[in-house]
């Protein structure tokens, strides 16, 4: 026989999950990865001041870049990442030597602030003088005969201007890239360029140019802004010193240079890649990658190119670690090689590229905060792609109407089909420290550099939850 609870008891019932349900009702939501992520936590602060201060500049293939790997293994496992590993590949080293260049006439000689640009060829010890054939502008030098060129010092002008965007790079860019290369196959001994860059400090911008297979390389260097301002006025005084020569340059008294630049190809040495992983609980799921790049060129302590984008990238994974576990895993990839051409990038490509991505994104444009996103994801992906652009906005963020084109390291994923997200970062005052001896840890605002981090953990958090309808 079912015998009813009594008054008392029934009471007793009620008030115990009226209290649970008060005590449920009170406590805290659970704390996110952003929330972890604005507590103040320096986590990339630390990895870019630490990696910068005890390593310092990282040339690619040489014992510094291999003492940073060291390092970034130590540290990515410190901080509890799993898989932490380097992956060897090799490649060609080149290194920097002598670096000296002056206007030796028509005027009293004024030394230069000069860079050798990486592949440059050397002068030999006693260096090259020759009459300086000038151009305005790369295109210029394209389309110039051979005439014009051969035997000559080539100069390659132009005004990079800052951008929010950085797009300058690329039109400007291109007297570095190849610039040498045009003149090479002119005839030029040696090509010297105003430094892709937009300060107007003394110091020049270095960086990679490349040279076509059956291509003899010349010696190539770039100026700094106010040299190239110098070269620039005397070149035009000169063509003023014979009479009615304004339209007649042939005919002017040329301005000449000495140049010295001893630079060396040591051959072929080990690089590398330093890879970890936040594991997944979803071993079928493929991964989100997120990329910055562990080397630097020589002549400053790589801050804001790249170390900062390591910390960056580094401290988003952490706090999407720390807060639960994603359901997708996170690699981080910090590629070796990247200034020198892409060689991390593309050794990662050649290990990982069969293997199934579910996005790649890449931070190396320095710290400044992010202000947009830009989205090159599947269809499926629109919902998705709306919910990280509501999260970002918060933080300053907009919705670009480009698509986004990733980073260098990412660059053959992306290529090959992979979707990409890119958190573009103010670029208005990076042009002014790219590739210089300016490029240390002061130019590093850590509060535009926390704001990175708050975003990459909005958008982080997101990718790893996603779902294989949403991405691949």
């Amino acid at each position: 026989m079912k015998t009813m609870p009594s008054f008392a008891r029934l009471a007793g019932i009620t008030a115990l999950l009226l209290t649970t349900a008060s005590a449920s009702a009170s406590l805290p939501p659970p704390t996110t990865a952003v929330d972890l992520a604005q507590r103040g936590d320096d986590i990339a602060w630390s990895i870019t001041e630490d990696l910068t201060t005890e390593i310092g500049p990282r040339m690619a293939g040489t014992e510094a870049e291999a003492a940073a790997r060291r390092w970034a293994v130590a540290r990515l496992q410190s901080i509890g990442f799993a898989n932490v590993r380097e992956e060897q590949f090799d490649m060609p080293v080149w290194v920097r030597g002598a670096e000296e260049a002056s206007l030796i006439g028509p005027f009293l000689p004024q030394k230069l602030a000069i860079a050798a640009l990486g592949n440059s060829a050397s002068t030999g010890p006693k260096g090259i003088e020759g009459e300086i054939a000038y151009f305005a502008t790369y295109d210029e030098l394209v389309a110039a005969p051979s005439g014009r060129v051969k035997g000559k010092i080539v100069f390659i002008d132009h005004q990079m201007k800052a951008a929010q965007d950085g797009s300058g790079y690329g039109q400007y860019g291109r007297a570095r890239f190849t610039g040498a290369n045009v003149a090479a196959k002119k005839g030029a001994v040696a090509v010297v360029i105003r430094s892709i860059g937009t300060d107007s400090h003394r110091v020049p911008h270095t960086g990679g140019t490349n040279f076509e297979a059956g291509v003899t390389p010349i010696p190539a260097g770039a100026l700094s802004n106010p040299d190239a301002d110098q070269l620039v006025r005397q070149w035009q005084r000169a063509q003023r010193l014979i009479p009615n020569s304004a339209t007649a340059n042939d005919d002017a008294e040329p301005l000449r240079m000495k140049l010295v630049l001893t630079p060396q190809n040591l051959g072929t040495k080990h690089s590398g890649n330093v890879i970890a992983e936040v594991a997944g609980s979803d071993p079928a799921a493929s991964p989100v990658i997120i990329a910055c790049h562990l080397d630097s060129w020589d002549q400053g302590t790589g801050a804001i190119d790249d170390a900062a984008g390591c910390g960056i990238i580094t401290a988003a994974a952490k706090h999407v670690m720390s807060a639960g576990q994603p359901r997708r895993t996170i690699r981080l990839l910090w590629a070796g090689a990247e200034e020198v051409g892409v060689f991390g990038g593309k050794a990662y490509f050649e290990a990982h590229g069969k293997e199934k991505h579910a996005v790649a994104m890449e931070s190396d444009f320095g710290a400044d905060r992010i202000w947009r996103v830009d989205f090159k994801l599947p269809d499926s992906a629109k919902e998705l792609s709306h919910r990280i652009a509501l999260a970002v906005a918060p933080f300053g963020v907009t919705l670009g109407q480009h698509p986004a084109g990733g980073g260098a390291d990412v660059g053959a994923l992306i290529a090959a089909g992979v979707p990409a997200i890119d958190l573009q970062q103010d670029g208005t005052r990076y042009f002014d420290l790219h590739h210089t001896p300016d490029d240390t840890l002061d130019k590093v605002d850590p509060a535009q550099l926390r704001q990175n981090v708050v975003v990459w953990t909005a958008v982080l958090a997101i990718l790893a939850n996603s779902s294989d309808a949403e991405l691949p």
